[in-house]
């Protein structure tokens, strides 16, 4: 089969390439196993492995494990007295990693995987058990929730037609959340709605959008009450929440800490970066938010507690060579790299010990020979050809 013409074409200019025969090509690739599990089942980010039985009152495919920011009760496995394990409270969790404390009936008996009818406002919501006793005291002293803040209630059970009604509500969600993004597109809203959660009953649904600068929505919510006939409630939140409600998979290879167990986020400044000797590239220093990435702060004590026993930067090293500018430094190694302030090219690796003693002579007044003699590791020094902008660096940093 010919790709190319040999002849030129009447105005004397070469043939391309015939592209008529790929136009029926079909270059898509198959839909794996594991995407139609979760394009059927829109209750795995409530956890639940299938569509809940409207028979059952207990969600029999639920897996606490299988939950973003899952707890687990590992009081509940202790050989203790029931009576102690008892608490009046109870965790209930709803869509993604969005859990809330409820005040439970005397009269009722609930269970972990429990669906129940919860208090809100208005009418009420649907939401699974998700721990119950003394773990919940537990919990909630991790969050710094007060029993007497533990205002809303659990009404009952989920009966036969509430079940029924939330799962239609939650198979709305998909398409809700799309609708809505096309509609904020057709009024030229700079936002984006990330995620829908339908109330239990149907009533009302949570837009979850994000947007770099303040939004006006009232349009917005005017046009999606007319719509889907629903109460419509904004939350907005930031490229960090966002990542964690949609999840993935970091550079690690592991799934992203924001939507398996990280529940705070603290700021992340380039600061960090500096501190750890990191290279100042935005590509390899913003996550999948497109922020600097949260893991930057886990090593960050450690770094600063380990700097204090190494010299300042702006200590040289007076050698009758010359003066020993600082370079850089490795805190697991106990290494301090230097090189000379009339030569560059090359850095010196030396001890954090002999570093310590060649300072201690200069300030006896004296000097040795040169660096050479303590270094356990000479090389070329290697310069970053690539130069990153401010604004670059600003982009990724928290404001």
């Amino acid at each position: 089969m010919e790709k190319y013409k040999e002849e030129n074409n009447e105005n004397g200019l070469p043939q391309t390439e015939n592209l008529e025969e790929y136009l029926d090509l079909d270059i898509r690739s198959g839909v794996s196993n594991e995407t139609k599990k979760i394009a059927e089942n829109p209750f795995l980010s409530r956890g639940v492995s299938n569509i809940p039985d409207i028979n059952e009152t207990n969600c029999s495919g639920y897996n606490t494990q299988a939950c973003k920011l899952s707890s687990y009760d590992w009081i509940s496995k202790l050989d203790i007295s029931v009576d102690y394990l008892d608490y009046p409270i109870a965790e209930v969790r709803f869509k993604n990693g969005r859990k809330d404390f409820f005040v439970i009936p005397k009269e009722l008996v609930l269970h972990v995987g429990d669906i129940v009818a919860v208090e809100a406002a208005p009418g009420f919501d649907i939401g699974i058990v998700s721990m119950l006793g003394l773990s919940v005291r537990k919990q909630m002293m991790h969050k710094k929730v007060k029993e007497a803040d533990v205002t809303k209630k659990i009404y009952r059970h989920a009966r036969y037609n509430d079940i029924d009604k939330w799962i239609s509500a939650v198979k709305q969600e998909h398409l809700t959340m799309l609708s809505s993004r096309y509609i904020a597109w057709d009024i030229d809203l700079k936002m984006k709605v990330n995620d829908v959660e339908y109330q239990g009953d149907g009533s009302k649904a949570i837009f979850y959008y994000s947007a770099e600068e303040r939004v006006d929505f009232r349009e917005l919510i005017k046009i999606l009450a007319e719509q889907f006939k629903i109460r419509i409630e904004m939350r907005q939140i930031g490229v960090r929440q966002e990542a964690g409600r949609l999840g993935g998979l970091g550079s690690c290879g592991r799934e992203l800490c924001c939507s398996s167990w990280l529940t705070n986020f603290q700021s992340v400044s380039t600061a960090t970066a500096r501190t750890q000797q990191l290279s100042l590239n935005p590509q390899k220093l913003a996550g999948q938010c497109g922020k600097l990435k949260c893991c930057l702060n886990f090593e960050q004590s450690t770094y600063l507690e380990e700097m204090k026993g190494f010299p300042a930067p702006n200590v040289h090293l007076k050698t009758k060579k010359g003066k020993g500018f600082y370079s850089k430094s490795d805190i697991f190694k106990k290494i301090v790299w230097y090189s000379y302030a009339d030569d560059n090219s090359t850095i010196f690796a030396i001890p954090l010990d002999k570093v310590n003693e060649i300072i201690e002579m200069n300030k006896k007044g004296q000097m040795p020979e040169t660096l050479e003699e303590f270094a356990i590791i000479n090389q070329k020094k290697h310069e970053d050809s690539i130069n990153y902008s401010l604004d670059e660096l600003k982009s990724i940093e928290d404001k």
